[in-house]
């Protein structure tokens, strides 16, 4: 099985679980034992062929410029490697992103697909981009007073394996986020309490958000779409908590305060 993005958030999740249900796994990442980058074409062919199902994690994102194109060609040649299954991450509310599965889709003919559109993951306080603020003390981010149902991504990566490995879930779609809403200053409170030192949300506009990221290096362009995509996806179109979790695992996923005390020890509690 190949999984792309394997030392990603969710990638490493879900090589990890595959490799000790027995599965062979190709954990395709740039510097990782399968060459595969998702900026170079090159890579994916040798990575596909031969793989039985893949699960595709798309960098940097399934709504970013070119993802759809990027989609068509890996369909394309996963087609030609022998693939019989995918399992693809997708975003819940991204219109960019529908365009990108119906791309794959398309070109992945006879490929027995699954979709997992997930909801912003929580392990993004303390893996992603939003780690080095909280430990700092502040967190600083362009979502208001928006509730957002945080799927941990322990939660979604027992999902993907289920889809990989279950021919229940060829053809089907879930769409995955915790038990509730949780707002950005719920979210400062949760951390300060699990950790035992406070942590404070700023909220900023979008236009301030993207210039604090080109303050930290990342190219204006890029920073501008990353700030956008946040607005978009921020703005309550999300905040609505699915069931996806529990008709895949049959039990309930994992909420924020769970990850905050796994993450942070509950130093607080």
């Amino acid at each position: 099985m190949l999984v792309t993005s394997a030392t990603g958030k969710t990638g490493r999740r879900v090589a990890e679980r595959l490799s000790a249900r027995g599965h062979t796994v190709r954990a395709g990442a740039r510097r990782g034992p399968t060459p595969f980058d998702w900026e170079d074409p090159e890579t994916w062919a040798a990575a596909l062929r031969g793989a039985d199902s893949a699960y595709v994690a798309y960098y940097p994102d399934l709504a970013a410029p070119g993802a759809a194109e990027a989609m068509a060609t890996f369909g394309r040649l996963a087609v030609e490697g022998g693939v019989r299954r995918i399992t693809l991450l997708s975003g819940r509310g991204e219109p960019e992103a529908a365009v990108a599965e119906e791309a794959l889709r398309n070109a992945a003919e006879g490929v027995e697909l699954a979709v997992v559109r997930a909801a912003f993951f929580a392990q993004n306080f303390s893996e992603g981009l939003l780690a080095e603020g909280v430990a700092a003390g502040t967190l600083v981010f362009p979502a208001g007073d928006t509730g957002e149902p945080f799927i941990d991504a322990d939660d979604l990566a027992d999902v993907v394996v289920e889809t990989l490995t279950d021919d229940a879930h060829a053809g089907r779609a879930h769409d995955l986020t915790g038990p509730r809403a949780v707002d950005f200053a719920e979210v400062a409170a949760e951390i300060s309490r699990a950790s035992g030192r406070p942590v404070v949300y700023e909220p900023v506009s979008g236009e301030a958000y993207a210039k604090l990221l080109t303050g930290f290096g990342l190219p204006a362009p890029e920073a501008e779409w990353v700030a956008a995509l946040f607005a978009s996806l921020l703005d309550g179109h999300n905040a609505s908590v699915t069931d996806g979790v529990q008709r895949v695992l049959g039990r309930e996923p994992r909420s924020f305060r769970q990850y905050a005390d796994g993450v942070w020890g509950g130093n607080g509690a």
